[in-house]
């Protein structure tokens, strides 16, 4: 498979794509087994966070460029409507917004276009200092695909996102994380220990809470006080019958670490 998958331990995944050769280049060979992998770990009890990663020396270089130029080719001799072809490649890598654990982008390199699209797709970031990342797609002439215009103002507010997307430029990754594309940027050898680091914090919460945090802060921006307020209402509800509150607050009245059991 173009995707690898490794167990640090049963509580977390590490999805690599794996494609050094081209940097990682984004095929819908690549996509397909990126949805494969996520469809195995989603049904998975035990799992608690993923992180995903490259092969060095780039976490994705974006699209393949030959299927790009076969695309166009298309086009322009065929009159191909491209729009299902798109959206089909989007959804094989948006797979990873579909896993019910929190995921972890560990930008070990050069995130560029659809790249860096998957990165954004992840639930947080940590990001290689000299890595160079960016959304090209209008140097290239191609409008951003992959969620890329919808996800940017979201992390980095409208106006730092049009500047990057209007412009296509490259920033190295400690620009990136100073402008918030990510929680921090530390030294490229370092990412992925970092990102497992954050994984193993996170692994230590409950898993009932966590997976039910997944669906809070998926809520849509402009969800209703009111509505949020139920929400918050009826999770906490469910947590009441839970044995990881009742291990929380055994730990909290002995005062030592909890050892959340996820049901």
């Amino acid at each position: 498979m173009a995707v690898l998958l490794a167990r640090p331990d049963p509580t977390i995944a590490v999805l690599t794509l794996h494609d050094p050769d081209r940097r990682n280049a984004m095929t819908a060979a690549m996509g397909d087994a990126l949805t494969e992998r996520c469809r195995q770990l989603a049904p998975d009890d035990q799992l608690r966070v993923v992180v995903l990663t490259g092969s060095p020396p780039a976490f994705s270089a974006g699209g393949d460029l030959d299927m790009l130029e076969d695309l166009a080719r298309r086009t322009r001799d065929e009159g191909f409507d491209a729009t299902g072809t798109m959206e089909a490649f989007y959804d094989r890598f948006l797979a990873v917004r579909r896993l019910p654990v929190p995921t972890i982008a560990a930008i070990n390199g050069h995130a560029v276009g659809a790249g860096l699209c998957v990165a954004l797709a992840a639930d947080l970031r940590v990001v290689g200092d000299a890595a160079k990342v960016g959304l090209n797609f209008a140097r290239l002439g191609l409008h951003p695909g992959m969620g890329g215009s919808w996800f940017l103002p979201r992390v980095l507010g409208a106006q730092r996102a049009a500047a990057w997307l209007y412009t296509g430029a490259l920033v190295d990754g400690r620009t990136a994380a100073a402008q918030g594309l990510a929680l921090e940027s530390v030294p490229d050898d370092d990412v992925l220990d970092t990102a497992l680091a954050l994984a193993r914090q996170i692994a230590a919460s409950s898993p009932v809470v966590v997976r039910q945090l997944k669906a809070s802060l998926a809520m849509p921006a402009d969800t209703p006080l009111d509505a949020a307020l139920h929400h918050e209402a009826a999770n906490q509800a469910v947590n009441y019958g839970t044995d990881d509150l009742a291990e929380g607050l055994r730990a909290a009245r002995e005062r030592t670490a909890p050892d959340f059991p996820g049901r």
